[in-house]
Protein backbone atom coordinates (compact mmCIF):
# COMPACT_ATOMS: atom_id res chain seq x y z
CA UNK A 1 0.00 0.00 0.00
CA UNK A 2 3.00 2.34 0.39
CA UNK A 3 3.11 2.90 -3.36
CA UNK A 4 -0.61 3.75 -3.40
CA UNK A 5 -0.12 6.25 -0.56
CA UNK A 6 2.72 8.01 -2.40
CA UNK A 7 0.62 8.15 -5.58
CA UNK A 8 -2.35 9.64 -3.70
CA UNK A 9 -0.18 12.31 -2.07
CA UNK A 10 1.63 13.18 -5.30
CA UNK A 11 -1.65 13.50 -7.21
CA UNK A 12 -3.23 15.99 -4.79
CA UNK A 13 -4.32 19.26 -6.42
CA UNK A 14 -2.86 22.54 -5.10
CA UNK A 15 -4.56 24.26 -2.20
CA UNK A 16 -7.08 26.97 -3.19
CA UNK A 17 -5.96 30.60 -3.34
CA UNK A 18 -8.07 31.40 -0.25
CA UNK A 19 -5.73 29.27 1.90
CA UNK A 20 -2.69 31.17 0.64
CA UNK A 21 -4.49 34.44 1.48
CA UNK A 22 -5.34 33.19 4.97
CA UNK A 23 -1.73 32.13 5.54
CA UNK A 24 -0.55 35.62 4.54
CA UNK A 25 -3.19 37.22 6.77
CA UNK A 26 -2.06 35.04 9.70
CA UNK A 27 1.64 35.83 9.18
CA UNK A 28 0.89 39.56 9.30
CA UNK A 29 -0.73 39.03 12.73
CA UNK A 30 -3.74 40.87 11.38
CA UNK A 31 -6.73 41.72 13.57
CA UNK A 32 -8.87 43.24 10.82
CA UNK A 33 -12.08 41.17 10.98
CA UNK A 34 -13.48 42.88 7.89
CA UNK A 35 -10.44 41.76 5.86
CA UNK A 36 -10.68 38.20 7.22
CA UNK A 37 -14.40 38.06 6.39
CA UNK A 38 -13.72 39.17 2.81
CA UNK A 39 -11.13 36.38 2.33
CA UNK A 40 -13.35 33.63 3.76
CA UNK A 41 -16.48 34.76 1.89
CA UNK A 42 -14.75 33.91 -1.41
CA UNK A 43 -15.13 30.24 -0.46
CA UNK A 44 -18.78 29.37 0.39
CA UNK A 45 -17.75 25.95 1.77
CA UNK A 46 -15.51 27.64 4.33
CA UNK A 47 -18.42 29.81 5.45
CA UNK A 48 -20.77 26.81 5.76
CA UNK A 49 -18.17 24.87 7.80
CA UNK A 50 -17.46 27.76 10.16
CA UNK A 51 -21.18 28.34 10.84
CA UNK A 52 -21.75 24.60 11.31
CA UNK A 53 -19.00 24.41 13.92
CA UNK A 54 -20.08 27.65 15.64
CA UNK A 55 -23.57 26.14 16.05
CA UNK A 56 -22.35 22.73 17.22
CA UNK A 57 -22.68 21.29 20.73
CA UNK A 58 -18.99 22.10 21.21
CA UNK A 59 -19.76 25.70 22.14
CA UNK A 60 -23.41 26.07 23.04
CA UNK A 61 -23.73 29.78 22.25
CA UNK A 62 -26.97 31.27 23.59
CA UNK A 63 -28.49 31.98 20.18
CA UNK A 64 -27.98 30.61 16.68
CA UNK A 65 -24.91 31.97 14.89
CA UNK A 66 -26.17 33.06 11.47
CA UNK A 67 -23.45 35.35 10.12
CA UNK A 68 -19.76 34.85 9.45
CA UNK A 69 -18.92 38.09 11.22
CA UNK A 70 -20.62 36.94 14.45
CA UNK A 71 -18.93 33.54 14.20
CA UNK A 72 -15.51 35.20 13.98
CA UNK A 73 -16.28 37.41 16.98
CA UNK A 74 -17.43 34.43 19.05
CA UNK A 75 -14.79 31.89 17.98
CA UNK A 76 -11.87 34.30 17.70
CA UNK A 77 -9.70 35.10 14.71
CA UNK A 78 -7.13 32.28 15.10
CA UNK A 79 -9.74 29.61 15.74
CA UNK A 80 -11.75 30.77 12.72
CA UNK A 81 -8.66 30.68 10.49
CA UNK A 82 -7.93 27.12 11.66
CA UNK A 83 -11.46 26.02 10.76
CA UNK A 84 -11.33 27.79 7.39
CA UNK A 85 -7.99 26.25 6.38
CA UNK A 86 -9.06 22.83 7.70
CA UNK A 87 -12.24 23.02 5.64
CA UNK A 88 -10.27 23.88 2.48
CA UNK A 89 -7.79 21.06 3.09
CA UNK A 90 -10.58 18.51 3.56
CA UNK A 91 -12.37 19.65 0.42
CA UNK A 92 -9.14 19.61 -1.60
CA UNK A 93 -8.41 16.01 -0.64
CA UNK A 94 -12.06 15.25 -1.48
CA UNK A 95 -12.29 11.80 0.09
CA UNK A 96 -14.26 10.07 2.84
CA UNK A 97 -13.56 8.15 6.04
CA UNK A 98 -15.54 5.00 5.29
CA UNK A 99 -12.58 2.76 6.21
CA UNK A 100 -12.93 4.11 9.78
CA UNK A 101 -16.73 3.74 9.66
CA UNK A 102 -17.21 7.44 10.44
CA UNK A 103 -18.55 10.42 8.50
CA UNK A 104 -16.76 13.57 7.38
CA UNK A 105 -18.79 15.48 9.98
CA UNK A 106 -17.11 13.30 12.63
CA UNK A 107 -13.77 14.58 11.34
CA UNK A 108 -15.01 18.17 11.72
CA UNK A 109 -16.13 17.38 15.27
CA UNK A 110 -12.80 15.89 16.39
CA UNK A 111 -10.84 18.65 14.65
CA UNK A 112 -12.95 21.31 16.38
CA UNK A 113 -12.60 19.42 19.65
CA UNK A 114 -8.81 19.41 19.20
CA UNK A 115 -8.75 23.18 18.68
CA UNK A 116 -11.10 23.65 21.62
CA UNK A 117 -8.73 21.67 23.85
CA UNK A 118 -5.93 23.96 22.71
CA UNK A 119 -8.06 27.01 23.51
CA UNK A 120 -9.10 25.71 26.92
CA UNK A 121 -6.12 23.70 28.18
CA UNK A 122 -3.02 24.98 26.34
CA UNK A 123 -3.92 28.59 27.16
CA UNK A 124 -3.28 27.64 30.84
CA UNK A 125 0.24 26.50 29.87
CA UNK A 126 1.32 29.30 27.55
CA UNK A 127 -0.80 31.78 25.58
CA UNK A 128 1.62 32.06 22.64
CA UNK A 129 1.82 28.28 22.46
CA UNK A 130 -1.97 28.18 22.27
CA UNK A 131 -1.99 30.40 19.18
CA UNK A 132 0.78 28.38 17.54
CA UNK A 133 -1.00 25.04 18.09
CA UNK A 134 -4.56 25.90 17.04
CA UNK A 135 -3.93 25.13 13.37
CA UNK A 136 -1.76 21.98 13.70
CA UNK A 137 -4.21 20.58 16.26
CA UNK A 138 -7.10 21.10 13.84
CA UNK A 139 -5.20 19.62 10.90
CA UNK A 140 -3.20 16.75 12.38
CA UNK A 141 -5.67 14.00 11.42
CA UNK A 142 -6.00 15.03 7.74
CA UNK A 143 -3.92 12.01 6.69
CA UNK A 144 -6.86 9.77 7.59
CA UNK A 145 -8.58 10.76 4.34
CA UNK A 146 -5.61 9.43 2.35
CA UNK A 147 -5.41 6.27 4.48
CA UNK A 148 -9.15 5.62 4.08
CA UNK A 149 -8.92 6.08 0.32
CA UNK A 150 -6.00 3.66 -0.04
CA UNK A 151 -7.56 1.02 2.25
CA UNK A 152 -10.79 1.15 0.25
CA UNK A 153 -8.86 0.95 -3.01
CA UNK A 154 -7.14 -2.21 -1.78
CA UNK A 155 -10.45 -3.68 -0.53
CA UNK A 156 -9.22 -3.94 3.03
CA UNK A 157 -11.91 -1.83 4.71
CA UNK A 158 -13.68 -4.68 6.51
CA UNK A 159 -10.42 -6.19 7.70
CA UNK A 160 -9.09 -2.80 8.86
CA UNK A 161 -12.32 -2.00 10.71
CA UNK A 162 -12.31 -5.37 12.51
CA UNK A 163 -8.75 -4.68 13.66
CA UNK A 164 -9.79 -1.22 14.88
CA UNK A 165 -12.65 -2.74 16.88
CA UNK A 166 -10.39 -5.40 18.35
CA UNK A 167 -7.37 -3.29 19.30
CA UNK A 168 -8.94 0.16 19.88
CA UNK A 169 -5.51 1.39 18.71
CA UNK A 170 -5.91 3.53 15.59
CA UNK A 171 -2.21 4.35 15.08
CA UNK A 172 -1.21 0.69 15.36
CA UNK A 173 -3.80 -0.30 12.73
CA UNK A 174 -2.75 2.51 10.38
CA UNK A 175 0.88 1.41 10.56
CA UNK A 176 0.00 -2.26 10.16
CA UNK A 177 -2.10 -1.73 7.02
CA UNK A 178 -0.28 1.11 5.28
CA UNK A 179 3.23 1.10 6.76
CA UNK A 180 2.79 4.65 8.06
CA UNK A 181 0.95 6.42 10.86
CA UNK A 182 -1.56 9.17 10.14
CA UNK A 183 0.97 11.65 11.60
CA UNK A 184 3.59 10.77 8.98
CA UNK A 185 1.09 10.85 6.13
CA UNK A 186 -0.32 14.21 7.24
CA UNK A 187 3.22 15.61 7.43
CA UNK A 188 3.95 14.40 3.89
CA UNK A 189 0.68 15.85 2.58
CA UNK A 190 1.63 19.23 4.05
CA UNK A 191 5.17 18.93 2.67
CA UNK A 192 3.62 18.42 -0.77
CA UNK A 193 1.69 21.67 -0.26
CA UNK A 194 4.75 23.51 1.08
CA UNK A 195 3.07 24.30 4.40
CA UNK A 196 5.26 25.77 7.15
CA UNK A 197 7.70 23.41 8.96
CA UNK A 198 6.35 24.91 12.22
CA UNK A 199 3.16 22.97 11.49
CA UNK A 200 4.69 19.91 9.81
CA UNK A 201 7.40 18.98 12.33
CA UNK A 202 5.32 18.80 15.56
CA UNK A 203 2.66 16.76 13.72
CA UNK A 204 5.23 14.39 12.19
CA UNK A 205 6.72 13.47 15.57
CA UNK A 206 3.55 12.95 17.62
CA UNK A 207 4.13 9.18 17.50
CA UNK A 208 7.92 9.42 17.92
CA UNK A 209 8.49 12.01 20.64
CA UNK A 210 11.98 10.74 21.48
CA UNK A 211 13.25 11.59 17.98
CA UNK A 212 11.56 15.00 17.84
CA UNK A 213 13.91 18.01 17.54
CA UNK A 214 14.17 19.66 20.95
CA UNK A 215 12.63 23.00 19.91
CA UNK A 216 9.46 21.23 18.75
CA UNK A 217 9.20 18.61 21.50
CA UNK A 218 6.69 20.39 23.78
CA UNK A 219 4.40 21.05 20.80
CA UNK A 220 4.63 17.42 19.68
CA UNK A 221 3.87 16.20 23.23
CA UNK A 222 0.76 18.40 23.43
CA UNK A 223 -0.42 17.29 19.98
CA UNK A 224 0.08 13.65 20.99
CA UNK A 225 -2.12 14.16 24.07
CA UNK A 226 -4.77 15.91 21.97
CA UNK A 227 -4.64 13.13 19.35
CA UNK A 228 -5.37 10.54 22.07
CA UNK A 229 -8.33 12.56 23.38
CA UNK A 230 -9.70 13.20 19.88
CA UNK A 231 -9.60 9.64 18.58
CA UNK A 232 -12.01 9.74 15.65
CA UNK A 233 -13.95 6.68 16.83
CA UNK A 234 -13.79 7.25 20.59
CA UNK A 235 -13.43 11.00 21.30
CA UNK A 236 -13.16 11.87 25.02
CA UNK A 237 -13.84 8.26 26.04
CA UNK A 238 -12.91 7.42 29.65
CA UNK A 239 -10.20 5.09 28.39
CA UNK A 240 -8.65 7.75 26.17
CA UNK A 241 -8.82 10.41 28.88
CA UNK A 242 -6.94 7.97 31.15
CA UNK A 243 -4.30 7.36 28.44
CA UNK A 244 -3.95 11.10 27.85
CA UNK A 245 -3.64 11.72 31.60
CA UNK A 246 -0.72 9.30 31.79
CA UNK A 247 1.05 11.32 29.07
CA UNK A 248 0.23 14.62 30.82
CA UNK A 249 1.85 13.28 33.97
CA UNK A 250 4.91 11.77 32.24
CA UNK A 251 5.55 15.02 30.33
CA UNK A 252 5.24 17.04 33.57
CA UNK A 253 2.27 19.17 32.58
CA UNK A 254 -0.08 20.33 35.34
CA UNK A 255 -2.53 17.46 35.91
CA UNK A 256 -5.16 19.55 37.71
CA UNK A 257 -5.27 22.18 34.94
CA UNK A 258 -5.62 19.44 32.36
CA UNK A 259 -8.47 17.65 34.16
CA UNK A 260 -10.31 20.92 34.85
CA UNK A 261 -10.07 21.86 31.17
CA UNK A 262 -11.44 18.50 30.00
CA UNK A 263 -14.28 18.72 32.56
CA UNK A 264 -15.26 22.17 31.23
CA UNK A 265 -15.30 20.94 27.61
CA UNK A 266 -17.27 17.79 28.45
CA UNK A 267 -19.83 19.75 30.45
CA UNK A 268 -20.49 22.16 27.58
CA UNK A 269 -20.84 19.31 25.07
CA UNK A 270 -23.17 17.33 27.37
CA UNK A 271 -25.37 20.37 28.06
CA UNK A 272 -25.83 21.07 24.36
CA UNK A 273 -26.08 17.55 22.95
Amino acid sequence: MKKDLIEEINSLPPLPASVIELEKYKKLDNTDIKKLTSIIEKDPLMVVTILKIANSSMFGFKSKVETLNRAINLLGINFTISIAIGSAVQNTINSNLLAYAVKNDDFLFISSLASNIVNTWVSTINFDLKNELLLPAFLQEVGKFIISQVIQKNRKSEEFLMELEETKDTTYCEKKYTGYSCARITANVFKQWDISPNIIIPIAFTDDIESCPYEFKTKAQILEIIKILCDIRYPLSDDNIHKALEKVSSYNFDVENFLNSIDVIKEVINQNS
